[in-house]
């Protein structure tokens, strides 16, 4: 049954058509239904958002219809429970840089900073392939031109969360990380769009470094289906304390690929466990096909690309075992590195790969100043690389693969199996791998120096 609307905030109404931001609420099967409306002319939405969420972010519902664009121009951490979220409209974030940087919510993790945050439990979020978050990213990626600065806040977090469900969303123009969890149990995300592009950025120059399309730290049983990434940095980044994560069908146009890690940075366990991504297309080229038509207008609609690199394909990073000085804004200037802990049952299949530089991969020497190689106390054990073709840029030489584990914990039982990537587009050599600090066979299905 449906009861008449009441109508809160600043809502204007003429014959019940709503003229001025506001939240209007309803009734709808005994459930309390909020619909907010936009302020217009970049007003804060923000005050409008946390009254919907009172009022209806408890065993309600939240609705933010299509044709509205909302501004976001102060932080906010709502906290759900049994709520379900009508995501049809856009969010975007300010362009004041100084208050963001200045106030956005601090994370410990890499000295990063977030500016929206959800908390709660029994959380559904349906974009029906409109709704979702613009950054406004490129006015970052233009100021600091390639040189990331503190302050930039991710803008879609998830923190302490559980039984959580996102589908046909977007975020655009990310100004850092695009999806984050920290701390999430039993999530499930499908159709899910991250797109960052530096409109500005001269040809060969990577301005949207740190745009990593979907991040995990401290998750349990999360579920990424039909997921499509355009940026400068990870496709996906699996970081510490990651558990029981699969991932099926993923685009990833441009960046490093599909990564494990980077784990061991801090002294803490950091393991990375049961991980499984499957049906993966890596390319430096815009694989229309691989799109649907949900969002294949956004993807067009925003691509200006200059910098056409990929790094990888898939890979494992893991911190030397010492702490060692670092000078970047990552580390906070301090000594980094020394973590521990196990990565262990990953499995990367189904892989077609276009242009990335390099094929599979485990280093375990991030942060080495050059005296710290193979001193990784992250052990990497039941690793498999299924089922990829394709080729590669010819960067690398005739190198299409590399493993450089630790001295403490050698690599053991990493499976490399159909694994056919030729070294160029146009070649036909299929190349050969490096190997340092593994276990003696530890590599199985490779050839090359130490392997």
């Amino acid at each position: 049954m449906r009861f008449p609307n009441i109508l809160a905030g600043a809502a204007l109404t003429t014959a019940g058509t709503v003229l001025a931001g506001g939240v209007s609420q309803t009734v709808v099967d005994g459930r309390k239904t909020c619909t907010v409306y936009a302020n217009g002319n970049q007003t804060n939405d923000v005050p409008n958002i946390l009254s919907a969420v009172q009022e209806c972010g408890s065993g309600g519902t939240i609705a933010f219809p299509e044709d509205q664009n909302y501004w976001i121009a102060t932080k906010l951490n709502p906290v759900f429970n049994d709520v379900v979220i009508e995501w049809h409209g856009q969010w975007t974030f300010s362009a004041d840089l100084a208050y963001w940087r200045n106030n956005s919510y601090p994370i410990a993790f890499q000295n990063h900073h977030a500016g929206f945050i959800i908390t709660g439990d029994h959380i559904t979020i349906d974009g029906y392939g409109t709704g979702g978050i613009n950054g406004n990213g490129d006015i970052w990626y233009t100021a600091e031109a390639g040189n990331t600065q503190p302050g930039r806040p991710m803008p879609f977090v998830f923190w302490n969360v559980s039984d959580v469900t996102v589908s046909n969303f977007f975020v655009k123009q990310p100004q850092l990380w695009s999806l984050n969890i920290m701390n999430g149990t039993d999530m499930s995300f499908d159709n899910i769009l991250c797109n960052a592009t530096a409109t500005q950025a001269p040809y060969g120059k990577n301005w949207v470094q740190n745009t990593d399309g979907f991040d995990t730290m401290d998750v349990h049983n999360v579920n990424l289906t039909n997921f499509y990434y355009q940026g400068g940095d990870d496709c996906i980044a699996i970081k510490p304390r990651s558990y029981n994560v699969y991932v099926q069908n993923a685009t990833c146009h441009g960046g490093n690929g599909m990564a494990i890690g980077s784990l061991g940075q801090y002294l803490e366990d950091s393991s990375a466990e049961n991980i499984y991504m499957t049906d993966v297309n890596v390319s430096i080229v815009i694989l229309a096909a691989s799109f649907p038509a949900t969002v294949d207008k956004l993807i067009h609609d925003q691509i200006i690309r200059y910098n056409n690199d990929m790094e990888n394909a898939a890979y494992i990073k893991t911190w030397v075992g010492a702490l060692v000085p670092q000078s970047s804004y990552e580390s906070a200037g301090l000594p980094r590195g020394g973590g521990w802990g196990s990565v262990r049952n990953i499995m990367f299949a189904n892989f077609n790969v276009q242009g990335a530089d390099l094929g599979v991969a485990i280093s375990e020497d991030s942060g080495d100043n050059g005296t710290f190689s193979g001193t990784s106390l992250m052990e990497v054990a039941n690793v498999a690389f299924v089922n990829f073709t394709g080729y590669l840029s010819g960067k690398e030489g005739n190198k299409t693969s590399s493993f450089s584990c630790s001295n403490v914990h050698p690599c053991y039982n990493i499976d490399v199996k159909n694994v056919t990537l030729t070294t160029a587009e146009n070649s036909t050599s299929t190349g050969s791998s490096s190997c340092a600090y593994i276990s003696p066979g530890g590599v199985h299905g490779v050839t090359g120096s130490g392997c």
